[in-house]
């Protein structure tokens, strides 16, 4: 206690430590349904963290300042590596092992997962489908529908650009930021005009790349995990499973900085 009554700030009462270890709540008695809730559990806070590190990044980006951009980038790309290593141990469950309480999951499924929905809006993606699973009005339905109103991650590079120096097409950052990206000549005639500067810019570029590369990885890992588990069995809440999931492969988030490869 503190002088003034009031209980004195722990290691357990400061990370919430009793609402964090009694969120576990298996709906079975097997032994692995509380491996699988783990892992999902901390896969929703990175995604917190994620979201928080990307909105960092985009206010750095649009200030210009190119250190902190790399730094968050860099840490960005290092949470990134430890999502996918989860597979790794999601992994070490065996179909029967899965099998043994799926059933008990009913509608629930990752598909729900508003935060990655956010996250997905935050990286450019623009979809009705985004918002599907949510009731209008709802807080996640609201989270998600705001980033898919706000700039995405990539116009923020652009923005940041100009302050490096590098001429960006007026149509590029007057667009439209509600449309998806769908690439331009003239914004890539730029970014070769950055990469061929070989400064900071173009690093900045370059995690972007590592950035869209690093989803991509563990985009593949996931359908390879769920085949691994699953199969061609429908998921969980009636989603398609591994055969929607197949359908998210290879689609960059940051096609302009694939499509110069070849022109450098």
């Amino acid at each position: 206690m503190t002088e003034d009554g009031a209980r004195a700030l722990t290691y357990g009462s400061y990370l919430a430590l009793d609402e964090v270890l009694g969120a576990q709540r298996p709906l079975s008695g097997d032994h692995d349904e509380l491996l699988f809730i783990v892992i999902h559990q901390v896969y929703e806070l990175w995604f917190k963290e994620i979201l928080h590190e990307l909105a960092f990044l985009q206010h750095r980006l649009e200030a210009g300042e190119t250190p902190q951009s790399l730094a968050t980038l860099k840490r960005i790309l290092t949470i990134l590596k430890t999502v996918v290593a989860q597979i790794d141990v999601l992994e070490t469950m065996t179909p029967r092992q899965f099998g043994s309480f799926r059933e008990r999951l009913e509608a629930a499924s990752g598909f729900q997962s508003a935060q990655f929905r956010e996250l997905e809006a935050v990286l450019g993606r623009r979809s009705k489908a985004m918002v599907r699973n949510y009731a209008p009005g709802t807080p996640v339905r609201e989270r998600i529908e705001a980033a898919m109103a706000r700039p995405a991650l990539f116009d923020s590079l652009l923005r940041y650009l100009p302050l490096q120096g590098f001429a960006v097409p007026i149509d590029a950052l007057q667009r439209d930021v509600t449309e998806p990206w769908i690439g331009s000549e003239a914004v890539q005639d730029t970014l070769l005009d950055v990469y061929r500067d070989n400064g900071e810019p173009a690093q900045v570029c370059e995690r972007f790349v590592d950035l869209d590369e690093g989803l991509q990885e563990w985009r593949y890992r996931h359908v390879k995990m769920v085949e691994r588990t699953i199969g061609d069995k429908p998921g969980t809440g009636g989603s398609s499973g591994a055969a929607y999931l197949r359908t998210t492969l290879f689609h960059p988030a940051f096609p302009d900085l694939w499509a110069i490869r070849s022109r450098l």
